[in-house]
């Protein structure tokens, strides 16, 4: 056990890693929400602020759960990559939204892409991480017919935010 690490527990250790809300917000922005820029990670609509996101940017490509290269279209941007290490976390992500669903105030605009992740289970988390490697790590696409999960989960989280807003009009 080294002096770097408060103890060899793994729930400890993995704390360590992303047990700061930013960095899970920040990933879950990639995963979810397809977000590879700074710029477009800085719209979260949890309003984190540019020092703490270049922080969280800094210590999640250190730690290697992602990567950072230059953007060819624009030279003082860079593109965020997840590394496998991230998209291992689809289905703890997949969990985190579930038990959030069960137990806490949530919106129901905000939690359809939860409930989806819950009703599809281990084969559509499996799913979403191949298209996540195809996307993040060059991986050869899997080629499923339709839609991808992420387009899926967007479709859905539109379809309640306007349905929501017909009935808003309506009363």
């Amino acid at each position: 056990m080294t002096d770097d690490h408060r103890s060899g527990c793994p729930i400890n250790l993995s704390l360590e890693v992303f047990g700061d809300k930013w960095s899970l917000l920040i990933l879950r922005d990639m995963i979810f929400g397809g977000k590879r820029h700074f710029r477009e990670l800085l719209r979260s609509q949890e309003g984190i602020s540019s020092n703490i996101l270049a922080d969280r940017l800094k210590t999640l490509v250190d730690i290697g759960m992602l990567t950072k290269r230059d953007d060819p279209s624009h030279k003082q941007k860079a593109i965020y990559s997840l590394t496998e290490m991230a998209i291992a976390l689809v289905p703890i992500m997949a969990h985190l939204g579930a038990w959030g669903r069960r137990y806490l105030p949530v919106s129901e605009e905000l939690s359809i892409r939860a409930q989806l992740m819950e009703e599809g289970g281990p084969a559509l988390w499996q799913r979403f991480m191949d298209e996540l490697r195809s996307e993040h790590l060059g991986a050869a696409p899997t080629a499923p017919e339709g839609p991808s999960v992420r387009e899926t989960l967007q479709a859905a989280y539109e379809e309640v935010v306007a349905r929501n807003a017909k009935e808003r009009q309506l009363a």
